[in-house]
């Protein structure tokens, strides 16, 4: 068998705005990616639904997060991009990779303790499985890579764990298949850039967050000059000049991570950018910022609110991209039951 193509999959939920970090820690790579790579681009609604969604809000907010991925940049032809729930063998695979992953390994599953908190007898069974089905949107495809967020780290890892424990179970009826080193690869983490995780702006020690209850901790993608300005202005900062240096970051979290949305804003490194602006105070550095995030941000909520006007075209970007995706995932998923042992019509 040939070796698998160098594909990309990765996804985002349908969960209010998207905002500068989903823009900064995902989008600008996945846009690079789609000139090297085979993109699968998803809106992963059945995640969304591990926590109670109001189903005319969910399809709003399904939409609402197609229309930033195509404003943002992602070309509907160069990449498949459509939501999880048109494709039945996300759920389908995912059952069968239920009965390989381990219990031991979802229990170390930290975002789900995180999430669930101290109440976990009442959470639901798919926010705690939610991982198994992750691993099954990227094994679908065959992906061989994932571009991921310090976050979702663990997640990826679980990923391969399944994969490989997929493809030493199976082993003989995957040679006999003709796939001399697995069926499924172990898909790689993609982490690039200047501000890969984004933290918030009123505490420099979070993530950038869609749940935050303080609007003001995010740049949303589709804020306007005077928000974008409002919030950084009001951004948490010290009360120190910015060093020349990179080392002079450290344990200024909030000053790491202006300078870092700055950098990335810039396409530039966080070095260049203390070349530039080492001595000033936030005073100064700040209107520079806002003056940057709004020509890079403001052309992206325009054509957002553009695209918002015609649900009909994202509805059809939807329709194909999961045509698309069923075109690779439905062979796939057959040879998948065929190694299993499943007999089929």
């Amino acid at each position: 068998m040939t070796a698998p193509t160098l594909r990309v999959f990765s996804g985002m939920q349908p969960t209010h705005n998207l905002h500068l970090g989903n823009y900064l820690g995902a989008m600008v790579n996945w846009i690079k990616m789609q000139e090297t790579h085979e993109c699968i681009y998803c809106v992963v609604d059945m995640h969304a639904i591990t926590l109670w969604q109001e189903p005319k809000a969910l399809r709003q907010h399904i939409r609402d997060v197609t229309a930033s991925y195509l404003a943002c940049g992602l070309d509907p032809k160069r990449s498949i991009i459509f939501n999880q729930s048109q494709v039945g063998q996300h759920a389908e695979l995912a059952w069968v990779l239920n009965c390989v992953a381990r219990l031991g390994w979802l229990n170390r599953m930290t975002q789900f303790k995180e999430k669930a908190g101290k109440d976990k007898e009442a959470a639901s069974v798919g926010l705690y499985d939610y991982p198994v089905l992750m691993a099954a949107d990227i094994l679908l495809y065959r992906a061989t890579h994932v571009p991921v967020g310090d976050d979702q780290k663990q997640h990826l890892e679980l990923a391969r764990d399944i994969a490989q424990k997929f493809n030493v179970d199976y082993a003989e009826e995957i040679a006999a298949a003709g796939y001399k080193d697995g069926f499924f690869p172990l898909p790689e983490p993609f982490i690039t850039g200047p501000a890969t995780r984004v933290m918030s702006l009123r505490d420099g020690t979070k993530k950038m967050s869609k749940s935050d209850p303080s609007d003001l901790a995010r740049i949303n993608l589709v804020d306007d000059a005077d928000a974008i300005a409002k919030k950084f202005k009001k951004a948490k900062t010290d009360p120190d000049a910015l060093p020349s240096e990179v080392e002079g970051l450290k344990g200024r979290p909030e000053a790491e991570n202006l300078v870092g949305i700055y950098a990335a804003l810039a396409g530039r490194s966080a070095a260049e950018v203390l070349r530039e602006h080492g001595g000033s105070q936030f005073s100064a550095f700040k209107p520079a910022l806002i003056d940057l995030a709004v020509a890079k941000l403001s052309p992206i909520a325009a054509e957002k609110r553009r695209l918002e006007e015609d649900p009909t075209y994202i509805d059809g970007v939807l329709a194909d991209g999961a045509a698309r995706a069923r075109a690779i995932a439905a062979p796939i998923y057959r040879q998948v039951k065929e190694i299993v042992g499943f007999v089929s019509a």
